[in-house]
């Protein structure tokens, strides 16, 4: 939203002249001169007030034609966890079956309340709900490896079998003694140049890669859990640390294809189309009418733009490489601006990309 109130304006102006760290993420300041967009802490030369308008998400500078800037990196920098929150994850990782409690975050030097506020604006979750989901997924690998649930349960933090098995149920949908063959679905949380993405797996691949506030989201998370199955939990495998890997080369322009495991969802037809994606090279473009042509459906135009929306693994699965039959861009989950910059992007690297 374009902010209009004059004196948020001025406080927004003056924060940006203070690079004032607490307004980092607040608001976006579009730079009319330079048609790039900033967050507050920027080190660039300050532009004059009357060249300045105030936005309260990138996506929404992104939408009126405003460009990242390259120094602050406004959509990396205003999403990227702040230190003592990644220093609490790691704590996580390093200890997967402890309860983290707001003693030991303090012990840490690190602030409960920090990073509380961060996982509930970023994940709509609090660090607690976000650890005992990381635990609960600790849990349910070792009951697949067969260990008892009894031993599982206290050697996870729990201090009675009844409140492990309340809590597992809870989150898995089933007790653990019934869980062995339940299918689960990791959710975690990666940074782009392009703002934040959340990326699920299960345990045959990847099965949804989508910007955080992509439209009807939490449709698709629905759908998924009913196609598979399965709840979707906070954790991470091989196959979302890996696309993390590759994504973070895609974007530095040294990545051209994945070698990601993949599970897309949908009917076969959807998923024709879907394959169809993935064989228009990086770099490249094409119709609605091709796609349809090359799946042998020259008439159903119309069904393919609708198998294309329906796309679950954006970039991987390059939707994002169609375009109009007259060469114009159309509609994009992600945001038509997005889709503008990911093909900028692949022209500008298709030269140079070694991967």
């Amino acid at each position: 939203m374009l902010i209009t109130d004059h004196n948020t304006i001025e406080n927004y102006y003056q924060a940006l002249l203070d690079r004032k760290q607490h307004y980092v993420g607040i608001f976006f300041a579009g730079v009319r001169t330079t048609s790039v967009f900033c967050i507050a802490t920027c080190r660039a030369r300050k532009p004059k007030r009357k060249n300045v308008e105030f936005y309260t998400s990138f996506k929404d500078a992104l939408d009126n034609g405003y460009r990242p800037c390259k120094i602050c990196k406004p959509t990396e920098n205003a999403n990227q966890a702040p230190e003592q929150v990644e220093r609490a994850i790691s704590l996580i990782k390093e200890h997967p079956k402890d309860k983290i409690t707001d003693f030991q975050l303090r012990q840490k030097e690190i602030s409960p309340e920090v990073v509380r506020r961060w996982f509930n604006k970023n994940y709509g979750m609090s660090f607690h709900a976000y650890q005992r989901m990381y635990r609960i997924n600790n849990a349910l690998q070792e009951l697949k490896h067969g260990k008892k649930a009894t031993h599982t349960a206290f050697d996870t933090g729990y201090d009675s079998l009844s409140g492990f098995g309340y809590t597992f149920k809870k989150l898995i949908g089933q007790s653990p003694v019934h869980s062995k063959d339940k299918n689960i679905i990791l959710i975690n949380r990666l940074t782009t140049p392009l703002g934040p993405m959340f990326v699920c797996a299960t345990e045959n691949g990847i099965c949804l890669l989508e910007f955080v506030d992509r439209r009807k989201l939490e449709t698709e998370f629905k759908d998924l859990q009913k196609l598979l199955k399965a709840n979707i939990i906070s954790g991470e495998n091989e196959h979302t640390k890996q696309a993390k890997k590759e994504i973070k080369e895609y974007f530095a322009g040294v990545r051209k294809d994945f070698a990601l495991q993949l599970e897309p969802i949908g009917t076969a037809f959807q998923i024709s189309v879907w394959n169809c994606l993935q064989k228009i090279e990086y770099g490249t473009t094409a119709t609605y009418q091709e796609q349809a042509e090359k799946i042998n459906k020259p008439k159903a135009v119309r069904a393919v733009a609708s198998a294309n929306g329906c796309n679950r693994i954006s970039i991987v699965i390059p939707c994002h490489r169609v375009i109009g039959k007259d060469g114009n861009l159309t509609g994009y989950g992600g945001g038509i601006e997005r889709k503008k910059w990911l093909i900028e992007h692949e022209l500008k690297n298709a030269a140079t990309s070694r991967l």
